[in-house]
């Protein structure tokens, strides 16, 4: 780009107010910087020559000036001819020809650039008011220190209290709950926009500030150094004494890839964490792997983290098949869980029937168990044999509880509650399926109950239970 070149006027600005624009995109812009600029630029296609030919004075108007003709010959501005030393009124996108006629002369557009407000808020910061007392930890009742936000909620927390917080519910086989709202935490990350806005507090009122000896304590506890997707299942049984021994025991549950390169990968500072729901390991969330991590992530990632459970809400991670892929094995410093946790559907095995089948209705899963029998085959075989029919589509999966139900196959991973889950529903097809002559005696005379697995009086009234087949779909109002 050229720039015009000042005729010894003051320049009350150095932004460009205007450009004379070339028709032909291969010529140079020319920038109009003051309020009457001489113009030399090249003026003919024939010669690469610059020479002044004419100057340009700013009017009032924003969108106007006034060309004056100081080349030696005629210019065209809007077809019309100036002739030297006089001039004429050009405005937005006039078009102006440096010579007599549009042949081997360049032509130009006048555009010009929009002011700008002196008052325009592009250069200021905007002042917003704000209230010191949002900017709280609700566990410790101070400014935020390395505020952390938890998911979904969006609550916020020194990353020190939440994390001490976090390591007493692991500690009691509790849920991760918001401490303000009390909902359940799904994720925990640093949140640097926040941790500005509390350096901003401090700059301005430093009486605000912690001691040394505070925040010393509390970098002390911090836990959350990279994004966290918490476990949302946890164990909620009573605590025995292994549990008590597993807590003094102190084991090392952070990441082994954190702290050195494990397998060709080491974690950074931006690496989203998961802890395996079985032996509490953290472990990265990866995308770059074929190993699986859990089935939900499966599916989507080629990745192993997750075995999610639709109606139950089991969303559980698993570090077995990871860490085994990478031949680490588990101490007692540093535990990781069996890879019997967390495997495809055909290679896991039960040997009772399910507590959840047939709606926890204990009199139809007994007369499952007396169907199994007097057909000679295990519970094994029947469940076997359900797989194969799940794997050649020849069942409605519809009430299947797991997710993405169209895609699990044999093979799929799963953790042994939603294999247990998957069970009882292929237990349902088979009982569904089951000619009545097959059941035992005291089954096959019973009438279907109208709202079949669905009733709610089967699990308070048992003689209901076992007077009405409840392994049926509910017919209510459809009599």
């Amino acid at each position: 780009m050229h720039k015009g070149e000042g005729s010894g006027s003051v320049k009350t600005e150095h932004t460009i107010w205007a450009k004379l624009v070339p028709t032909d995109s291969s010529y140079p812009v020319v920038e109009l910087t003051s309020n009457a600029v001489v113009i030399c630029s090249q003026v003919s296609s024939q010669s690469p020559d610059r020479r002044i030919w004419c100057k340009i004075t700013r009017k009032g108007d924003a969108d106007c000036a006034k060309l004056e003709n100081k080349g030696p010959s005629t210019i065209l501005v809007d077809a019309l001819r100036v002739e030297v030393e006089n001039s004429a009124i050009i405005s937005r996108g006039s078009e102006i020809i440096a010579g007599p006629d549009r042949n081997g002369w360049l032509g130009y557009k006048f555009h010009v650039i929009p002011m700008v407000e002196p008052s325009s808020t592009s250069s200021k910061q905007i002042k917003i008011p704000f209230n010191a007392d949002h900017a709280k930890c609700s566990i410790c009742l101070n400014i935020w220190h390395d505020v952390v936000t938890v998911a979904p909620c969006l609550h916020n927390f020194c990353n020190g209290c939440f994390s001490e917080w976090l390591r007493t519910c692991k500690q009691k086989h509790d849920s991760v709950r918001c401490p303000q709202c009390r909902e359940e935490v799904q994720f925990v990350g640093r949140n640097h926009f926040l941790q500005n806005i509390e350096k901003e507090i401090f700059r301005v009122d430093s009486s605000l500030q912690r001691s040394k000896e505070d925040i010393a304590l509390l970098d002390s506890r911090l836990s959350i150094r990279s994004p966290l997707v918490i476990d949302g299942q946890q164990s909620r049984r009573k605590r025995g004494r292994d549990d008590v021994a597993a807590d003094e025991s102190d084991q090392d549950t952070s990441c082994p890839q954190c702290g050195s390169l494990v397998g060709g990968f080491q974690c950074n500072a931006s690496t989203t964490h998961l802890q395996c729901h079985e032996c509490e390991v953290m472990m990265p969330s990866r995308t770059d792997i074929t190993v699986p991590q859990h089935y939900y992530i499966l599916l989507y990632l080629k990745s192993y983290i997750y075995c999610s459970h639709e109606g139950l809400g089991c969303d559980r991670a698993f570090c077995a098949a990871y860490w085994h892929t990478y031949d680490l094995v588990g101490s007692v410093d540093q535990p990781v869980c069996s890879i019997e946790s967390f495997k495809p559907i055909s290679e896991h095995r039960l040997e009772r029937i399910p507590s959840t089948a047939h709606e926890n209705n204990i009199y139809e899963q007994e007369i499952t168990k007396k169907c199994i029998s007097q057909m000679g085959l295990s519970l094994q075989d029947v469940i076997s044999q359900w797989i194969t029919k799940l794997n050649n589509r020849e069942i409605d999966r519809v009430m299947m509880p797991l997710h993405h139900a169209e895609t699990i196959t044999s093979q799929t991973h799963v953790c042994r509650f939603c294999y247990e889950n998957l069970v009882s529903f292929l237990l349902y097809w088979f009982r569904i399926t089951l000619p009545r002559h097959l059941l035992p005696q005291e089954a096959s005379q019973r009438e279907d109950c109208w709202f079949g697995y669905a009733c709610r009086t089967q699990h308070h009234k048992p003689n209901h239970a076992q007077k009405r087949n409840h392994v049926c779909r509910p017919t209510r109002g459809n009599r």
